[in-house]
């Protein structure tokens, strides 16, 4: 059995819905006050409210990389009109760091989902050199995959995701 069916990536809708299929060839690590990310795990937005801590692997420091954070499935899952809604972008980012050591092109905004459970995303790209990658003039119906393309970014190296809902969400749907 291939591996690629059991990736939670591919499971939870994110490579198809935002990414096209790639191999992750650096590690990425997530949290948010000190609750570690994994794939498919659940926040409420009380919990990231702060940006996160975000560390980016790589082992070569004259690699850069733009962090990208999404919400493909605004303002609501069954109607994604919004897709994708930029959370966070940032620029810049040396191998072996994070987003404090790149350059912040769109704030960080918390997610507040109204209706359904979201899929929020992050993904990191390698780029070509420094300060070759600028900010869009918008967050709503933006592309990950376009801008990748424009920038010349190729394919993600690393990408991650959680699923939030309102603060007092049923935690399922109702029948």
């Amino acid at each position: 059995m291939s591996g690629s069916s059991r990736d939670p990536l591919v499971v939870g809708g994110v490579i198809g819905d935002v990414l096209v299929p790639f191999q992750s060839s650096i590690p990425i690590r997530v949290s948010y006050n000190g609750k570690e990310l994994n794939n498919g795990c659940e926040f409420k937005p009380s919990q990231v409210v702060n940006q996160p801590r975000v560390s980016v692997g790589g082992d070569d420091l004259r690699n850069f990389y733009t962090l990208i954070m999404v919400d493909p499935d605004a303002p609501s899952p069954s109607n994604p009109n919004l897709r994708e809604y930029l959370h966070w972008l940032v620029t810049d980012i040396p191998a072996t760091t994070g987003p404090t050591f790149g350059h912040e092109v769109v704030p960080y905004e918390s997610p507040r989902p109204s209706m359904g459970i979201h899929r929020i995303v992050f993904v990191i790209f390698r780029q070509l050199g420094r300060e070759t990658v600028y900010a869009p003039g918008w967050r709503q119906n933006f592309n990950t995959r376009e801008f990748a393309e424009l920038y010349n970014l190729g394919l993600p190296v690393a990408a991650a995701y959680f699923n939030i809902q309102r603060e007092h969400g049923s935690g399922g749907r109702r029948l």
